[in-house]
């Protein structure tokens, strides 16, 4: 027997050590809230925030011009597009409802408590700060117009949806679900602005805390033991370019181009954060 032979292992060869997942950040969660924050002071706690927003919906024609109007609610007798108007605590409910359904069909007790638990985060989240942040009149403004309003909680019931369904879905639906719920809230954002329901800070406002508890639940969620598939790398460019014509059509109004473009970009761009956050920060597998 040769040198070479004795070195060669003739038994069944070792299986290789698992690589431990590596540690996440907790810094997500904090800046997006650092973020919310900002915005607030800026776009409430300033003239030139408040005057620069309530430009956006001075007018004297209200929702009526705004494409979306037949479906926002607000003719008699039509069916609001959820959660717009009287739908939002039934969507919520509808939404909680599904989560639990399929966190006990496909049994994963772990992140069906933190989807529920970002649902439930987001709306109580918002529920505090809008009553804990005022909205001082600082421009002299109607009383319409210093009514406080932020966040949103009509886009606050998508954004937490949307966030809590991608995180208990499969690895595999997860990019197409959260497809679907980052265009049904970039609509739902788009839409409150285009019917004078909120300002554009109230909707980046929702998207932020939303973001924040859904960072913070993926950060105390252990790993799923569930490999991550591959999938279409043109599947973000298509959920972002729906998002945007979902926005642009739910935020359009006949009586302004520019408030049109400006409630079209901030639905847009709160919808886009909610699909960055919820990608960057999926469930490690």
């Amino acid at each position: 027997m040769s040198q070479h032979d004795l070195l060669t292992p003739t038994g069944p060869t070792a299986p290789a050590p698992r690589t431990a997942p590596a540690a996440r950040s907790w810094l997500p969660a904090p800046l997006h809230l650092l973020a919310f924050l900002a915005l607030y002071l800026l776009a409430v706690c300033t003239p030139f925030g408040q005057r620069a927003e309530n430009a956006l919906l001075d007018g004297d024609a209200g929702a009526g011009p705004a494409w979306i109007y037949d479906l926002s609610g607000a003719v008699y007798g039509s069916t609001p597009l959820p959660p717009l108007e009287h739908s939002a605590m039934p969507t919520l409910l509808a939404g909680l409802a599904l989560i639990a359904a399929v966190t006990v069909v496909r049994r994963r007790w772990w992140q069906g408590c933190a989807a529920l638990g970002v649902v439930v985060a987001t709306i109580g989240a918002k529920e505090v700060t809008r009553t804990l942040l005022p909205r001082p009149d600082l421009v002299g403004a109607s009383d319409l117009l210093t009514e406080a309003s932020f966040p949103s909680g009509h886009a606050a019931v998508p954004a937490a949806l949307a966030l809590g369904t991608a995180l208990i879905a499969s690895p595999r639906l997860r990019p197409y679900v959260l497809t679907v719920g980052t265009l049904w809230f970039a609509v739902t954002a788009a839409a409150v602005q285009a019917t004078y329901h909120h300002r554009p800070s109230d909707v980046l406002g929702s998207a932020l805390l939303a973001c924040a508890c859904y960072a913070l639940a993926t950060r105390l969620l252990p790993p799923t033991g569930e490999p991550a598939p591959a999938h279409p790398r043109a599947l973000p460019a298509v959920a972002l370019a729906l998002a945007a014509i979902g926005a642009l059509l739910a935020g359009a109004r006949d009586d302004s181009l520019v408030q049109s473009l400006t409630f079209a970009a901030a639905g847009f761009l709160s919808a886009a954060l909610l699909h960055f956050t919820a990608t960057r920060h999926a469930p490690r597998p």
